[in-house]
């Protein structure tokens, strides 16, 4: 289907026509920018049924007096990452929070003010040893290590660069050769930065589940526990290093759970084998992305109406874990309005991304951006 088809079908679902054609006008040429601008980008499009078609079909599933409420809500409170974007904030992950970091230690080592540290050469070395025994860890494939490396080549050396967590005695043994090359013969890592592409309700980074920690970092604090134990002295990083972890992209809920858990870990966690812990983010949503009964009582409503409990059935053990009776407003009750380039993350309104079959009466959801969901 092309464009034009697309923006008739668009009309006649909405119903644009019945003002000789004013609103569909005006309307046609805020789809056509924001679909070549942003949304045919997303990665689960396919040529011939990208945003245009996507969005009929979506709207579509509503009753005709529902669509203009779903239609303003695409227009006015969906906010969508886009690559080149999110290609903005890797790039501005090491000048805007390594480098400080880094300057911060290097000048506590040799005495000086952290705005002092290019002063001498004495702070130029310090800052690039300390910068040298900083490893860097990918939470995800949603990390872009790839980018980051490029963003920093020259800056960091793909030899403290892990993509992923899957890391074998081997690997580390080869991290350890490389960096007492460069060090000297004592030389471990003294920091990790953990970096991930998006949090949105901070559980699936850290939770406690009846006195057990889970989660991603509880899976890279066995990993680190393992290595140690199996490679002893020739282990590469120093007991209780300094963890920083790093998202791209943070709601502000999950910003405030984080600090939270985070600081609950480093009190009763025995077996946690990091020492001081700092939360960052390149982007912290605000408060007010989250939907709210006060200013989206009617989208929250469509939430309700067209709404399939099959969905929460599908990902119940995932659900429960959340404290959840349902799947209406997302993993977590985020009740959030956003789209991520390469997927809609399930913090998203299940209305955004969920696709059922609407078996025993309930309503068949349709997606306006289809996730790759990998809990079920």
């Amino acid at each position: 289907m092309n464009d034009n088809m697309a923006l008739g079908l668009l009309a006649e679902i909405m119903n644009w026509k019945s003002d000789d054609g004013a609103t569909a006008t005006r309307e046609y040429g805020w789809l056509r920018l924001m679909s070549a601008v942003k949304y045919d980008g997303y990665s689960d499009f396919r040529a011939g049924a990208r945003f245009l078609e996507s969005l009929a079909t979506w709207l579509k599933q509503f009753e005709p007096t529902d669509r203009e409420a779903a239609y303003d809500f695409v227009k006015s409170r969906l906010v969508y990452i886009s690559l080149p974007e999110l290609l903005r904030l890797i790039e501005a992950f090491v000048p805007e929070f390594v480098t400080p970091a880094i300057r911060e230690v290097a000048a506590k080592e040799i005495g000086v003010k952290p705005y002092e540290i290019w002063r001498t050469v004495h702070g130029t070395a310090a800052f690039k040893r300390n910068l040298r025994k900083t490893l860097f860890v990918g939470m995800s494939d949603g990390s872009r290590i790839d980018i980051l490396r490029r963003a920093n080549a020259g800056r960091i050396s793909q030899e403290q660069v892990l993509p992923m967590m899957n890391i074998d005695g081997a690997k580390w043994e080869d991290l350890a050769d490389d960096l007492r090359k460069d060090e000297g013969q004592d030389a471990k890592f003294e920091r990790i930065f953990l970096i991930d592409d998006f949090t949105a309700s901070g559980t699936t980074f850290i939770r406690n589940v009846e006195g057990k920690w889970k989660g991603k970092l509880a899976r890279f604090n066995k990993l680190i526990k393992d290595a140690r134990k199996e490679l002893k002295d020739k282990f590469p990083i120093v007991e209780g290093y300094d963890l920083y972890i790093h998202h791209y992209i943070s709601s502000y809920q999950a910003r405030l759970n984080l600090l939270k858990r985070l600081d609950e870990a480093f009190q009763n966690w025995d077996d946690k084998s990091f020492g001081t812990v700092t939360l960052s983010e390149s982007l912290l949503l605000p408060e007010s992305l989250k939907l709210n009964a006060k200013s989206d009582a009617t989208m929250l409503a469509l939430c309700d109406t067209y709404y399939d409990h099959a969905l929460f059935e599908r990902l119940e053990r995932h659900c429960k874990e959340a404290g959840q009776v349902d799947m209406k407003l997302g993993y977590a009750d985020c009740a959030l309005p956003i789209v991520l380039d390469h997927n809609t993350p399930n913090n998203s309104i299940s209305l955004l991304w969920a696709e059922t079959g609407g078996e025993n009466g309930a309503h068949a959801m349709r997606p306006l951006f289809f996730r790759r969901d990998r809990h079920g």
